[in-house]
């Protein structure tokens, strides 16, 4: 609270700063004429420059509270134009041009100008209630014996309300007299009905969570295979951040009509179940109470409800076992206190000879011939040696020479 009020202490006084020079120049320009008539001097000038600081005065004192610069902008071009207008003496035409054109809306006469007085009024008005909401939001959020669902539920309760209040003294102000408007309302309201339809189902959806406390701000939900922690309940959605950063906008039509579990509305335990297989080579008993050693050692663990180790069945290649722990902080994540207990037990059974099997086929061949592998050579065929020429001509024999005494 006096952190509030410093706040806005420190905008007052900046805003001040701000317009107390042109709120000098024009004490002193409102000054000027009386002494220039004792001189029995003639200025026309000063008309002009009381305009312009006027101008400056209202500009500087309206943008000092306005955070968007193109609202400044537009503020500072009005002003200045309705400035302009009246020093040049063109304001009171423009103003009865405006009123000239007009309808008569039952006993009341509606005008352009009326029309651009009441919309300037409205605005004026309508931020000025919704500086009071947020102020009035603040002050609910500092009620410490307040729950978040309630906080939230009488904050949109009081903007509705100052939305009411200014809209019917923004009429007021126009002179429209609501009385006149009865020939509208049906069918103002089947319109509203029809185009509105899905807003105002996710307001009424609002509200009745609010009211009901199924879900509310801080909750841990999951729906559509996605959880995170409830940030904070709006007039049209609900705001969900998961544990990737990534912040979800729920219609809050949905977390009526649609299934929703809430890990946090009862209380904030939840359980786990880490399934785990063993070889049949391994003893079961072992094998469950070093689950269990794990699940005692691991953070974030609840003592109470203690955790349970049970033998599920017997699968195809292992010994189907199962650790079921509990947590009370779900919104600090599933998987990595999954993690962490599945590391622990990997290390327990390492450490005991306790093996995780992994799926495996045991082919028989019945047939009483032997099996006959035939292994084919992977290298390419030796190309033919070519035949030269010496080698391939056929041999002559050579004629044996014969002596004399041989013939005889």
């Amino acid at each position: 609270h006096q952190q509030f009020e410093k706040r806005w202490f420190s905008i007052v006084i900046v805003a001040t700063r701000q317009v107390m020079a042109p709120i000098v120049s024009f004490l002193i320009m409102l000054t000027y004429p009386t002494l220039s008539d004792i001189a029995g001097l003639n200025d026309r000038l000063t008309p002009l420059i009381v305009n312009l600081l006027g101008a400056w005065i209202i500009i500087r004192f309206a943008t000092s509270f306005v955070r968007y610069p193109q609202l400044a902008r537009t503020i500072a071009i009005i002003v200045w134009s309705v400035a302009a207008l009246n020093t040049f003496g063109w304001l009171n035409a423009v103003t009865d041009q405006l009123d000239a054109f007009g309808f008569q809306l039952g006993e009341n006469r509606l005008s352009l100008l009326t029309l651009i007085k009441g919309v300037f009024a409205f605005a004026i008005l309508l931020w000025g209630a919704m500086v009071l909401s947020r102020i009035t939001d603040k002050q609910l959020r500092n009620l410490n014996n307040l729950t978040p669902s309630l906080q939230v539920l009488i904050s949109k309760i009081v903007r509705i309300l100052i939305i009411v209040i200014v809209t019917i003294i923004g009429l007021n102000t126009v002179g429209i007299d609501l009385t006149s408007l009865a020939v509208f309302s049906g069918a103002v309201g089947v319109g509203l009905g029809f185009g509105l339809q899905k807003v105002i189902s996710n307001f009424i959806s609002g509200i009745i969570l609010l009211m009901d406390r199924s879900i509310k701000p801080g909750d841990v939900i999951a729906i559509d295979q996605t959880y995170g922690w409830v940030n904070k309940l709006s007039a049209r959605h609900a705001s969900v951040i998961t544990r990737d950063g990534k912040e979800h906008l729920i219609p809050n039509e949905l977390l009526i009509t649609e299934r929703v579990e809430n890990w946090s509305y009862s209380d904030r335990n939840i359980r786990l179940k880490i399934p785990v297989g063993i070889s049949y080579n391994c003893e079961p008993r072992l094998a469950l109470k070093l689950m269990l050693e794990a699940a005692d050692e691991t953070p974030r663990i609840l003592k109470f409800p203690k955790p349970n180790a049970l033998m599920i069945g017997f699968g195809d290649s292992s010994v189907d076992l199962e650790l079921r722990a509990w947590i009370d902080d779900p919104a600090n994540g599933i998987r990595n206190i999954s993690s962490d207990l599945l590391l622990n037990i990997w290390d327990k059974f390492h450490e005991h000879g306790i093996e995780i099997p992994f799926p495996q086929r045991d082919v028989n061949w019945k047939n009483e011939e032997p099996l006959r592998v035939q292994v084919e050579s992977t290298k390419p065929p030796a190309a033919p040696k070519r035949k030269t020429a010496s080698k391939s001509a056929a041999k002559k024999p050579v004629p044996k020479q014969t002596t004399k005494k041989e013939e005889k």
